[in-house]
This record gives structure tokens, sequence and C-alpha cells, in this order.
């Protein structure tokens, strides 16, 4: 069973960075696509980027520039750098797994809030 553990959400200023980190446990880390995704309330969720086995990445439109995905194999981790964050910005942020592109996202961490003071 796949467990996912997100971690390094927090208070900053708009402009501040921060990077959030998903470590993955339980299966075989590198043959998975691993996203990032966001849920403000009233809203619906979104991917913000996603990162390939072989680390071919997709940053949303609207983050490209300012957010940056990585995966380390050996420590089973997925970092999501944020830059120049926004006040719009804050809202908890997912981790989730997938097995391939034919795929749904089907593992999901718990969430980490990040919240982006003006």
């Amino acid at each position: 069973q796949v467990q996912l553990e997100e971690s390094g959400g927090g208070l900053v200023q708009a402009g501040d960075s921060l990077r959030l980190s998903c470590v993955f446990s339980g299966r075989t880390f590198a043959s998975y696509i691993m996203g990032w995704f966001r849920q403000a309330p009233g809203k619906e969720r979104e991917l913000v980027a996603a990162i390939h086995s072989g680390g071919n990445t997709y940053e949303a439109d609207s983050m490209k520039g300012r957010f940056a995905l990585s995966r380390d194999d050996a420590k089973r981790t997925v970092y999501l750098q944020m830059y120049m964050l926004k006040p719009e910005d804050t809202t908890i942020y997912y981790c989730a797994a997938k097995h391939n592109s034919n795929s749904e996202y089907g593992y999901w961490g718990q969430g980490t809030q990040v919240t982006v003071s003006s």
C-alpha cells in the first residue's frame, strides 16, 4: 500500500519561497508519476505540477516560472519548490501518486497548509 506524507508548509510573506516535500513509502517509488495538487475553499482541486519517473515535469501555466518540481528516487521524495509566493497561493497542498499516464491519481497524502500573508 502506497503512503504519502507531505511536509514543509507554513506561514510566509508574499514574495517568499517555500519547499514542500512528499515522502513515498510502500512500493517502488521510481515507477510512479508524482503530482502536487491544491484546493482552495470553494474551488475545484487543481493540478499544480507533476513529474514522471523519467524526470519529465509538467507545471500548470499559472505556476510556470514560480513553481518547480523535482524528485529524488534514492530518498523516495518529491519536492515542490515555490518562489515568489502570493496570497492567492494560500491553500492546502496535496501530494499524489499514480501508476502511469493512463491511470488516475489513486494515492493521496493528508496535505500541508501553505499560508501567504500580504
